[in-house]
């Protein structure tokens, strides 16, 4: 096995401090300021109150983003109805044993008639479309 030479001893953690050196246009470091009174701590306290308005607004969006996990989880199970119909028409109504092309309509129409509503527009339209593609096999197949 061969072996690998260190490259050099180990390095201090922390560098040397180094002495300032004054640049020709005068620049320098102010000394810290006193505590802020009156009004400049009240400003100070400003950034909790901010916290805890976002803290408000989040507390008020989440329910609104429960009602669209539901209306998403529904969507996804429309779509799996829509599978099973397609899946027992292809099997034929001799060859299916848990009622055929009629209950997975039935179960469909159930599906149609629960529908939550989506806050998000987005997730609303895809809704939308799942739907009338329900209500197209359901008028189809009725």
């Amino acid at each position: 096995m061969t072996t690998i030479p260190a490259l050099g001893g180990p390095t201090p953690g922390i560098a040397p401090a180094r002495t300032p050196v004054a640049s020709p246009g005068g620049f320098a470091v102010p000394a810290p300021a006193a505590p802020p009174r009156g009004a400049e701590a009240a400003s100070a306290l400003a950034p909790s109150a901010v916290l805890a308005g976002l803290l408000a607004l989040q507390e008020e969006a989440e329910p609104q983003a429960v009602r669209d996990r539901a209306a998403w989880r529904h969507g996804r199970t429309m779509l799996t109805a829509l599978a099973e119909l397609q899946l027992a028409l292809l099997a034929g109504p001799d060859e299916a044993d848990d009622g055929g092309p009629a209950r997975a309509l039935a179960r469909l129409g159930r599906l149609l008639d629960e529908l939550p509503p989506a806050e998000d527009p987005a997730l609303a339209g895809v809704l939308a479309a799942v739907a009338l593609r329900c209500r197209v096999e359901l008028a189809r197949r009725r």
